[in-house]
């Protein structure tokens, strides 16, 4: 089949999660023998290359700011793929989802995943949350298939549009530990630090983090692994309230962001909004104590292998670090039992060959809910 993906900044994945798992699965797509191209924005894939890892990237325009980035993009994105013999086309997120009826009337076959609710997101405007909101309706009603990335998003969407909506969640890449080098420049050495990893945006909720931490009387530092997504006022009031303990590296990743979740003695997730994030599905397969707010999400991937505090309350979360810090072997215990129960259920090699199935049966003419495709993922 021919496959073009879009509505993502593009390959290759450095921060961003919609983007690795975008880049995780094509290339498995490719593994599997598929013609895999992936529309990209010229400010995120630097390469000049015309392939990685067997995967076509095509960079177009777009205009880079808060507002229109993802939607000219995919905008300009669509006008190119309705002159393009793609079998599937596969947008991603619920702004860009807004287009995917262009190419149905031109008798392409569309999918769209919602990876989470965006219209809830605090950085967004009121006429920004109102297109989102279509844009929610239209990823459900638009396209030949939906797919949403936890069971969460699909009960919601479902009971909400009474629409058939496929589950197939953002998987777990096998870990690369990696002993302390790069981090020592950080002042780590390995067991001494709290990790967050998150765009600094206020519904992951790291200014919780902060002020719960400023409270604690401990020798581990908190290590903030973001940045900035058209929020630098935000990470700016974040690091005028952080204490001499907290370390901002910016955004990481490749062998230090190995070494940060290799290290780490927990990781603290306390977004108020998400979809499935898999920063926390990285966390999990490091083997690492969540400590986690309790939406949804968290909650389906956590489970009781982790220690969950009330949203948006501080106190509650102190109380669940000094739990954490002060009990060091029932911290480990939770995060080899996390471990484990992740690895079973989020493959990305399972989740391929989901995708992949729901790809074919759209392509051969199928609309709505795909038979086997909301079974529990198996090893």
């Amino acid at each position: 089949m021919k496959i073009a993906i879009l509505g993502t900044k593009g390959i290759p994945a450095t921060w961003g999660g919609i983007e690795q798992h975008v880049e995780e699965l094509a290339t498995r797509f490719v593994m599997m023998g598929h013609d895999v191209t992936v529309y990209c924005r010229p400010y995120y894939t630097t390469t000049n290359e015309e392939f990685y890892k067997g995967i076509r990237l095509k960079k177009l325009p777009t205009i880079k700011s808060k507002n229109l980035d993802a939607i000219t993009h995919t905008a300009i994105a669509t006008l190119h793929l309705l002159f393009e013999p793609y079998d599937i086309v596969h947008y991603h997120a619920i702004g860009p989802a807004t287009l995917s009826l262009i190419p149905r009337i031109f008798d392409k076959r569309t999918i769209a995943t919602v990876h989470g609710l965006d219209w809830q997101r605090e950085k967004w405007g009121r006429r920004a949350k109102a297109y989102l909101k279509f844009g929610e309706y239209a990823a459900v009603n638009f396209p030949h298939a939906t797919i949403a990335v936890s069971r969460f998003l699909k009960e919601y969407l479902q009971s909400k549009y009474h629409k058939p909506v496929n589950y197939i969640p953002s998987a777990i890449k096998p870990p690369i530990v990696k002993p302390p080098s790069l981090i020592r420049e950080l002042g780590l050495q390995g067991g001494d630090y709290l990790l967050f990893v998150a765009r600094l945006v206020p519904e992951k909720g790291a200014h919780f983090l902060i002020e719960a931490y400023n409270r604690l009387n401990t020798d581990k530092k908190l290590v903030i692994a973001g940045g900035s997504s058209h929020s630098d006022e935000y990470v700016e009031e974040l690091k005028s309230i952080a204490g001499d303990g907290v370390i901002f590296t910016g955004y990481v990743y490749g062998d230090i962001l190995h070494e940060l979740y290799s290290n780490a003695y927990c990781y603290v997730h306390p977004s108020t909004i998400e979809g499935l994030p898999i920063t926390l599905l990285e966390a999990v397969a490091y083997g690492k104590c969540v400590i986690g707010s309790d939406i949804p999400p968290v909650l389906e991937v956590v489970k009781d292998k982790g220690l969950i505090f009330e949203s948006k309350n501080v106190d509650d979360l102190e109380t669940k670090l000094k739990q954490a810090l002060s009990d060091p072997e029932l911290t480990a215990k939770l995060g080899a039992e996390a471990k484990e129960m992740g690895i079973q259920e989020y493959s990305y090699d399972n989740i391929a060959k989901k995708t992949e199935k729901l790809y074919r049966a759209v392509a051969a003419g199928e609309s709505g809910l795909i038979a086997g495709i909301d079974d529990a993922v198996s090893n």
